[in-house]
């Protein structure tokens, strides 16, 4: 068995990189933007006439690593922009749908060129004007308001079926005290296939539309086969309208029948989606007559004893800026929720663990400091769209009742979270740690102490190469956790592809790290992204120091192609090895499959919940 000094060695080398190829001039006073331009001359000429032979050429871009130009603030340069029409009274707003192929925001007369792009946009239904209208934050007659519409794009970003946007200002030719808005839109093709196939005995086909008609409600059917459980064959749909008659309010709803689970589900809700909402709030309900878990994302899965339950669950809250003048000020947030869980059928109860699968009544209420605005870049975990990247902090506390049938108890937590914590920006960086538990009368139980730290560093440029670092610290401590309750690392958020059972604890630390290196070429009009990776995660008891735990590594490397026109989810190719890999589970492996986008961290209020462990 290979020693955990080897995972160690593997992730310093990885980690090291950064170091190497991180190398950049970053200038802070207008005296070196003076020196930046004379750097630029001189690459430049460099370059120039070392384009003039194929060997000083090659080796021009295999050795030289021109300086990274000066950052560019992009919020600042959107505001300086705005600023120009600041006060002036908005006249007209025209809305305009691009093809999702062929024109840009830069050039709307751009044609598609292709077969394939033509028939797209053929195929393709324009959104419906009036959907983005509703969702706009501003009428005619408003005061132009720079936040405002800063902000309005992000929001119109958010919509599944929206590949970007911009909102583009001019003077009225006739008043210069009035301003015409263009709103300028584009869409993704809305239609996409899916699906999975589990070796030889189960495989999933789903077909799904984010957009149909155009009026911005999605629907998505699956069907998922099974050799050996019934049903053979079963179904699962959902369907979702966003954003009712512009009111911010989003319903879903579900059926499933599969080999997994049988049961349906609705939700209604209202986020608190900008700093200046006030009120928020949602409904839910959930009815299983077959599960093998209580949700999809707890950590607990039955095999051979499925769970027939129902959960409704009901919250609400109200915002109180405390500063109305500033658009992105900060905020206190009250909430109170109340949810209740009810079982027809569950494993036998027993003394050690019997709340976890018990009938319970819980009542939480939440207060919650926050503050949040949104910077612009690209390249993090897009492929060249505009992605708006979360600063500020979410810092609350939760207090909980839980009237359940095996003994009523309490509950409590705090959560610190803060982003972004580098002074000059070179990158972004999220940090939250949180402590809670329950009480009941006799003693502390289920308590949990979390903390997490994320990283990204700046684009960085080596030579026409672009490539990020992607590390993430993650530590959990379970305290007087139920019997059944463990943590393990088979998720991909510890260690990548890690299939084995066997490690299990009340305890565990992982930290990943990840170089994604952006293709400039494309393939088949898919954006390529190359990557590296190491990850190591040690678990163990939570009566001993965490670093006499079991440890135990990944590393390999990868690809990933997406192409942001389609909402199709990104195809990865990864190959792994695992050097001290349990009995369970080989060195190495291979994995082809689709993957969603990942989201950035959040410092929106929203339902107090109970810290999970998992």
């Amino acid at each position: 068995m290979i020693s955990k000094h080897i995972i160690f060695s593997s992730l310093f080398i990885l980690i090291n990189l950064n170091y190497l190829w991180a190398q950049e001039f970053v200038a802070d006073t207008i005296k070196e933007v003076d020196y930046q331009k004379k750097y630029d001359q001189f690459y430049d000429s460099l370059k120039y006439k070392a384009q003039q032979n194929k060997i000083t050429k090659w080796l021009h871009n295999t050795l030289i690593n021109e300086p990274k130009k000066l950052d560019i603030d992009k919020k600042a340069l959107a505001f300086d922009y705005l600023n120009n029409y600041k006060g002036k009274t908005i006249k007209t707003i025209q809305i305009k749908a691009l093809d999702i192929f062929g024109p840009s925001f830069t050039d709307t007369t751009k044609k598609a060129k292709s077969k394939f792009e033509k028939v797209a946009n053929t195929l393709h239904t324009k959104t419906n004007l009036k959907i983005i209208n509703k969702n706009l934050l501003f009428t005619v007659g408003d005061t132009l308001n720079p936040e405002v519409l800063y902000e309005n794009e992000r929001i119109i970003r958010l919509l599944p079926f929206i590949k970007d946007v911009r909102i583009i200002v001019a003077n009225d030719t006739v008043n210069q005290e009035f301003v015409e808005v263009i709103v300028l839109t584009k869409d993704v093709f809305s239609l996409g296939v899916s699906g999975y196939a589990n070796g030889l005995s189960s495989a999933a086909l789903e077909v799904y539309n984010r957009n149909i008609l155009g009026v911005g409600h999605e629907i998505s059917a699956k069907m998922i086969g099974h050799l050996h459980r019934e049903p053979y064959l079963g179904v699962e749909t959902s369907y979702t309208i966003n954003n009712i008659n512009g009111n911010f309010v989003n319903i879903s709803a579900g059926f499933a029948n599969t080999h997994e689970t049988e049961g349906f589900n609705f939700i209604i809700e209202k986020e608190f989606l900008r700093p200046s909402t006030q009120w928020a709030g949602g409904i839910k309900g959930l009815r299983f007559l077959r599960a093998n878990s209580i949700t999809e994302q707890d950590p607990i899965e039955l095999e051979g004893s499925p769970l027939n339950l129902m959960l409704w669950d009901i919250w609400a809250g109200k915002s109180f800026q405390l500063n109305r003048d500033k658009f992105s000020s900060s905020q206190f947030v009250f909430t109170g929720r109340v949810a209740n869980q009810h079982f027809h059928e569950r494993p036998e109860a027993d003394s050690e663990d019997n709340q976890y699968f018990s009938n319970s009544t819980f009542y939480l209420v939440g207060l919650s400091w926050s503050k949040r605005r949104y910077m612009r870049d690209q390249l993090i975990y897009s492929y060249g769209i505009t992605e708006d990247i979360p600063e500020g902090y979410k810092n609350e506390i939760v207090f909980g009742y839980d009237a359940n049938e095996f003994g009523d108890r309490f509950y409590t937590h705090l959560l610190l979270s803060n982003g972004n914590l580098l002074a000059r920006r070179p990158g972004y960086l999220y940090a939250s740690a949180a402590i809670g538990g329950y009480f009941n009368r006799f003693s502390f139980e289920q308590g949990i102490i979390q903390a997490n730290i994320n990283y990204i560093s700046r684009l960085i440029s080596a030579g026409r190469k672009r490539l990020r670092l992607f590390s993430t610290l993650n530590y959990t401590l379970g305290i007087r956790r139920f019997e059944l309750e463990n943590l393990d690392l088979k998720k991909d958020a510890y260690i990548r592809g890690f299939s084995s059972k066997e490690p299990q604890g009340k305890q565990r630390v992982s930290l990943n790290t990840e170089y994604v290196l952006f293709l400039r070429k494309e393939l088949y009009k898919f954006n390529l992204a190359l990557f590296t990776f190491a990850d190591i995660g040690i678990i163990g008891s939570n009566n001993q120091v965490i670093f006499k735990g079991d440890y135990y590594g990944g590393f390999g490397v990868g690809l990933r192609l997406h192409n942001e026109s389609l909402v199709l989810n990104s195809i990865q190719l990864r190959l792994s090895f695992y050097p001290n890999h349990p009995k369970d589970m080989g060195f190495a492996g291979f994995l082809f499959e689709e993957q969603r986008k990942k989201s950035f961290y959040s410092f929106q209020p929203g339902a107090p919940q109970v810290l999970t462990f998992n």
